[in-house]
């Protein structure tokens, strides 16, 4: 463990590829990359963003964005601003107009690495290299080889991993190359990752979960990655049958965009050994269906958020007796406590704040003291996340602090009244939420996706009966999909403001 600890982002990548050159490390469309072909393409890449004779000649610690949809490229020119000395800035590919160009601006772009087709979005006054798919790309180059020697220090800021601002402006956590490392040795142990595994990688590279919770500590452990461009429920069945995949992360959105497909009943997925879920709460109802259809799958249930890496805690497999809506205990490098509103701990049962302590946690928000200081008071990160511990240490989120309903002066939060909603056999899925309400000051509200025909009445009966009366939402409304960021997250801040009542004009 401590020799994986002091190595540098793209130091898991060189260790494998002296360790296992020949292997496939990265597959991407027709694309194939042994771990010495991914290894050199790292070095290329460096040497075309730091040596003048290339058109570039960054300075070191420079900001370099990526802003691009899933491919191989992404992900070496991740690993080629680690070794060049460059801060990786992360850009989410749907973002335009004044959000992209907040962005830029606040972490102080020096250099886009664009896909070609998004090119036109970018605000003028950056500096563009395509990354692939037109005449002098990232990919172009990686064709004549080129070495790069440097020598990092592990404490080097290695990117600025922007939050998902689902309550706020984004915050770039500054994340260090130790504090990664910390991450990945954390994940490799308590998600039972090997090299003998054939993880599929579906969700946005750019996002905390995919890269830094999977692909980068499979590939130190050496496994044969498959990188997709999106989760496609029915490119993921084929690559499951086919035998080309038996591990797979994805949020519960996605998880129930499968069970929904016509071919998750039909299909032959014994291929598929680990289920990795996360980036939300899954309703469990939902995950009872998906382990009822594949009783022999393993599933992990990951949680945490960008500014540890992002993974805080784990509940692995043979912990999901009796405590399936949990999200486990913490990893290794991470200690967590939950506190009340003083910032003292609370007794087990006792919903509070969780708050984290661990090398993997970001040193703070780029460019903002404020932040970061109110963030990390009391020598312990502040997650905003709200939850109770049980008498084994076992965590259960119950809502975002933010998101807790005030309902008549009792606090109500969402994920008990989810999950009785997603009993109900014609609800898809459903986000719980509160209104301003004169009566109630926040009216408990459901938004729901259907599956079949059924009525705001039958729904409110249903809950009725199931949950005390301040519980029970007072109004549903249905939509036909709920609004998520990219990882899966539903985004609740985009209901309030949808359905919140107007002031009269």
């Amino acid at each position: 463990m401590d020799r994986l600890i002091s190595r540098t982002v793209d130091g898991f990548v060189r260790a494998s590829a002296r360790r296992v050159p020949d292997r496939i490390a990265v597959r991407y469309a027709d694309r194939s990359w042994t771990y010495a072909e991914l290894d050199a393409a790292v070095s290329t890449a460096a040497a075309v963003l730091r040596e003048p004779e290339h058109g570039h000649g960054l300075p070191e610690y420079a900001r370099v964005a990526t802003y691009g949809h899933n491919s191989d490229v992404y992900l070496v020119a991740f690993l080629a601003c680690a070794r060049a000395g460059l801060i990786h800035v992360p850009v989410n590919h749907q973002l335009v107009g004044e959000d992209l160009a907040y962005l830029l601006e606040q972490s102080e772009t020096s250099l886009v690495l664009a896909d070609p087709a998004l090119a036109d979005r970018i605000p003028d006054g950056f500096a563009v290299k395509a990354l692939r798919d037109a005449p002098g790309s990232l990919l172009d180059a990686l064709a004549e080889p080129e070495p790069f020697l440097t020598d990092r220090d592990a404490l080097d800021l290695a990117q600025l991993l922007y939050t998902s601002g689902t309550t706020a402006r984004p915050k770039g956590a500054m994340m260090t190359h130790l504090a990664l490392a910390h991450e990945y040795a954390s994940a490799i142990e308590a998600l039972d990752l090997s090299e003998d595994d054939r993880p599929v990688h579906a969700l946005p590279l750019y996002h905390s979960a995919q890269i830094h919770v999977f692909l980068l500590p499979y590939l130190a452990v050496g496994a044969e990655n498959t990188i997709i461009d999106g989760p496609d429920p029915a490119v993921l069945l084929d690559l499951i049958e086919a035998g080309r995949a038996d591990s797979l992360f994805a949020p519960p959105t996605v998880w129930i965009g499968l069970a929904e497909h016509p071919g998750f009943a039909e299909r032959d997925l014994s291929a598929l050994r680990k289920a990795y879920y996360g980036a939300s709460i899954m309703p469990v109802p939902v995950l009872e269906r998906l382990r009822a259809r594949l009783p022999g799958l393993r599933f992990y249930n990951c949680f945490g958020q960008s500014e540890i890496g992002p993974l805080a805690t784990v509940l692995g497999p043979d912990e999901h007796e009796g405590r399936m809506d949990s999200c486990g205990r913490p990893v290794r490098h991470v200690e967590a406590r939950i506190v009340g509103e003083d910032g003292e701990d609370v007794p087990d049962g006792t919903p509070g704040e969780i708050v984290y302590r661990s090398p993997q946690l970001c040193s703070g928000y780029w460019n903002k003291p404020e932040e970061t200081k109110a963030a990390f008071r009391g020598g312990w990160f502040h997650s905003g996340d709200l939850a109770v511990r049980d008498t084994e240490g076992y965590l259960t989120v119950v809502d975002r602090v933010k998101d807790v309903i005030n309902s008549g002066g009792v606090l109500v939060a969402s994920r008990q009244i989810e999950d009785v909603l997603h009993t109900h056999p014609a609800v898809a899925e459903v986000a719980v939420v509160g209104l301003p309400d004169e009566r109630w000051i926040e009216a408990v509200t459901a938004v729901v996706v259907p599956r079949g025909e059924v009525t705001e009445a039958e729904l409110l009966t249903h809950a009725r009966e199931r949950l005390a009366g301040f519980k029970a939402p007072k109004r549903v409304h249905f939509l036909p999909e709920l609004p998520c960021n990219a990882s899966g997250k539903i985004l609740k801040r985009e209901l309030r403001n949808h359905f919140a009542p107007h002031p009269p004009t």
